[in-house]
């Protein structure tokens, strides 16, 4: 019998992935995980921001980039001004300093609608995680490698390991919208 670990490191990604675009998601402090999906030519090559310079938060509403590398500061810049961000960078000539706007209500709830959106295709991934695992469950079945009463077994066991994913996914959720509702 099967200990579902396949399946089960298969979920346990899944929760990975949505925490990192959970963190991605900016909820009115400054944090560096914001820029993780920024990147900068640098010789040639697409490079992520945080391997080309330092990143620092001096204050909580506040972000400095500080390339090791000064030619890069105009293309930096370019890059956060193209991204998704919604922040002006300010170049001082040394460092890049981006400042994080207190969100407004309507982004706060537009963020929100987000983290739901992130959440739904995360559960909707666990299911289709268990959908392929009882598939091959009744293949296993069909060539008699299991029998019917293992077969029940094995589903409800998957459907109650999908249950525990689901429920962290929700408690994700709720975190990080109530996260974004906090003034």
């Amino acid at each position: 019998m099967s200990d579902y670990k396949e399946y089960t490191s298969k979920m346990d990604k899944t929760l990975e992935v949505l925490g990192q675009q959970f963190a991605a998601v900016r909820a009115g402090r400054a944090n560096a995980a914001v820029l993780d999906r920024i990147t900068v030519e640098y010789y040639g090559v697409e490079t992520p921001l945080n391997q080309i310079g330092t990143i620092a938060s001096p204050d909580p509403r506040t972000l400095t980039i500080q390339p090791w590398d000064t030619t890069l500061l105009k293309s930096i810049e370019k890059a956060i001004q193209a991204s998704d961000l919604g922040i002006n960078p300010q170049n001082d000539g040394r460092l890049i300093r981006l400042s994080f706007p207190q969100l407004t209500e309507e982004r706060r709830k537009d963020l929100t609608k987000q983290v739901k959106k992130y959440g739904e295709e995360s559960k909707v991934a666990i299911r289709n995680v268990r959908r392929d695992a009882i598939e091959r469950y009744k293949g296993d079945k069909k060539k008699s490698i299991i029998t019917e009463d293992d077969l029940k077994k094995i589903e409800k066991d998957l459907q109650d390991v999908t249950d525990k994913y689901v429920k962290d996914i929700d408690a994700l959720c709720a975190k990080k919208e109530k996260e974004l509702m906090e003034i």
